[in-house]
């Protein structure tokens, strides 16, 4: 394999997109706003796959994000120009479709470019996954490495990791091989930093507060990639937003879940991952180790659940409780009776009111129905005959949010497992050889559990002031498929020495009201020393797993089913659980007052 360029310069590899939808201009302001050898965007998710997947229903030639395609029309000739090449996932369930249309996109604009795609990563044809709308593997960069290494300027895949993004053209600009784990997984780091993108340069910031004014239109970020796989994080010149210790460490917490970090180019350490302050919005990613990828790659399935509808009532002033309990027990009735009764009915009570309220808004809280059903006038014509014949009949002040509708289809995701060598991957080149990308399976294999991490000693005792947590700590919570996680961090040594002895399973599931049996510990092979705790929240019951990183002065707690079936099928008040580590961070706790 030969280098895209020399092994003494960096690769600066910046990012455009982190989900289908983002700011349009982005790949615009990336490619003018300073010097790039290679743009990336991130265009899929677990629900994108589920959208792309319908598209495809209606039109067997759709699949992919369109939006890639007007943006290029615009920045095609500047990429070419300055010679940065450009890796986009956004193929999605049609990778070979969209890289035609980029071909013929570049005819219609007269400009020459040499354009790739990576595919095999559909199983759906397989038989294997009866029922399923999408089934994607989710694939590694080498496949993006051939491409580029045939001198592809344009590549286009389907389902990759999102770090595949960065590990595909630092392979190719460095002359990687697939064994060089600790390098491969120092990448991978810098890839999920990047893949999400104003995520790393202040966007969702838990710590925005005092630069909130730096916010308003932060720049994509990009990362300075060395030959040892170490980089750095940073972003164009004059660009808005900032890059410091905390908004990498909280990307690097994002939908993240044991020290583990598996993916099919290498399983990355990510409690050996350290960062430095390399300098005003710089920040070092440097001591990655690697470790063999999983014998198995991840499948992510989507399928039709059924059809779903919701009514919101408001409740205002006073006997708040009465009248929720009223008004549901006049619709559990209602539609108990119906000829179409829903299958699945969810009701949600938000405390949204204030005593004494000034307004009639804040005086107001707002009760959630949802239902499900595989018929759609179960939820439809059943609901919104329910809830129209109660306008008369219920609570004082009866008023809902808006009518319901006749409901609409919703998505269930699912993660499988299929080995690697049955799934084909397969990039195909700008002269369009296809070129199988080789599966060295004499490199999979199970990995040893992670030993206990060296925890500090206690912070001594001393006194104490009642207060939010998010005082002292950050979080950035999102979601797995049916699972949530919370990664919250703290900025000095004191407070982690207090963190990390305070922030237990049991206090946090107390803190989030989960209220649990008696706690079991739970380890399964090959994952990283975590307290296991079956626990009974709002969802049923549920399992919370804690995982400490020492040298990021973290801990990644994972919420085993709180989201039910993913996010499309929006199972609860915050589908994604982007907001989890925000409601932690609320809460009160006895904190040390040497911390304050």
């Amino acid at each position: 394999m030969s280098g895209g360029g020399p092994h003494g310069r960096p690769l600066r590899i910046g990012n455009a997109s982190g989900f289908y939808g983002d700011r349009f201009d982005a790949m615009k302001e990336m490619l003018t706003g300073g010097e790039l050898d290679v743009l990336t965007g991130d265009y899929l998710a677990e629900l994108t796959m589920l959208i792309l997947g319908r598209d495809r229903l209606k039109n067997p030639d759709r699949g992919y994000a369109r939006t890639f395609l007007r943006q290029l029309e615009e920045c095609l000739g500047l990429a070419v120009e300055r010679g940065t090449k450009i890796v986009a996932n956004a193929g999605g369930l049609n990778p070979a479709g969209l890289a035609d249309a980029v071909r013929e996109l570049a005819a219609r604009l007269g400009i020459a470019v040499r354009v790739a795609h990576v595919e095999g990563d559909d199983l759906l044809g397989t038989g294997r996954f009866p029922g399923a709308l999408t089934a994607n593997a989710y694939l590694g960069g080498a496949g993006i490495t051939a491409c580029l290494d045939a001198g592809a300027e344009v590549v286009v895949t389907g389902r990759v990791t999102d770090a595949a993004l960065v590990t595909g053209p630092a392979a190719w600009h460095f002359g990687w091989a697939g064994s060089d784990y600790d390098r491969l997984a120092g990448a991978v780091v810098a890839g999920h930093v990047l893949e999400c993108g104003t995520q790393a340069t202040g966007g969702n910031y838990s710590r925005f507060a005092d630069r909130a004014h730096q916010l308003t239109h932060p720049g994509f970020p990009l990362a300075e990639i060395h030959e040892d796989g170490s980089a750095v994080i940073t972003k164009h010149p004059g660009t808005g937003g900032f890059v410091e210790l905390g908004t990498v460490t909280e990307q690097l917490l994002y939908e993240t879940g044991s020290a583990r970090y598996a993916g099919p180019d290498v399983t990355a350490r990510l409690d050996t991952v350290r960062l430095t302050q390399d300098g005003p919005d710089r920040v070092r990613i440097h001591g990655v180790r690697g470790e063999a990828p999983p014998p198995t790659l991840k499948v992510g399935l989507n399928r039709l659940g059924g059809y779903r509808n919701e009514v919101v009532f408001v409740l205002t002033g006073l006997d708040i409780e009465a009248k929720a309990e009223l008004v549901r027990r006049q619709m559990d009735e209602a539609l108990r009776t119906s000829k179409s009764a829903p299958a699945h009915v969810r009701w949600e009570l938000s405390r949204t009111d204030r005593p004494d309220a000034d307004t009639e808004e804040t005086a107001s809280a707002l009760l959630r129905l949802v239902v499900r059903d595989q018929n759609q006038d179960a939820v439809g014509r059943a609901l919104s005959g329910a809830a129209v014949e109660l306008a008369l009949a219920s609570y004082p002040g009866f008023h809902v949010t808006a009518p319901p509708g006749k409901g609409a289809p919703y998505g269930v995701f699912e993660a499988a497992y299929v080995e690697r060598g049955e799934v084909p991957h397969v990039a195909v080149l700008p002269d369009g050889e296809r070129r199988a990308v080789p599966v060295h399976l004499q490199e999979t294999r199970p990995l040893a559990p992670v030993e206990d991490p060296d925890l500090p000693e206690p912070l001594p005792a001393g006194p104490t002031r009642r207060v939010p947590l998010g005082l002292i700590a950050g979080a950035r919570s999102g979601d797995k498929g049916g699972d949530a996680n919370v990664g919250v961090w703290v900025e000095s040594d004191a407070a982690w020495r207090w963190l990390v002895h305070t922030l237990t399973v049991d206090r946090f599931r107390e803190l989030l009201h989960m209220k649990a049996p008696p706690a079991i510990e739970a380890r399964g092979p090959g994952q990283s020393p975590a307290t296991a705790t079956p626990v009974s929240a709002e969802e049923g019951r549920l399992t919370v797993t804690r995982h400490p990183l020492p040298n990021l002065r973290a801990l990644n707690f994972m919420v085993e089913g709180l989201l039910g079936e993913g996010v499309a099928a929006q199972h609860r008040f915050d589908p994604q659980a982007k907001a989890l580590g925000e409601w932690l961070r609320s809460r009160h706790l006895d904190i040390p007052e040497a911390l304050l």
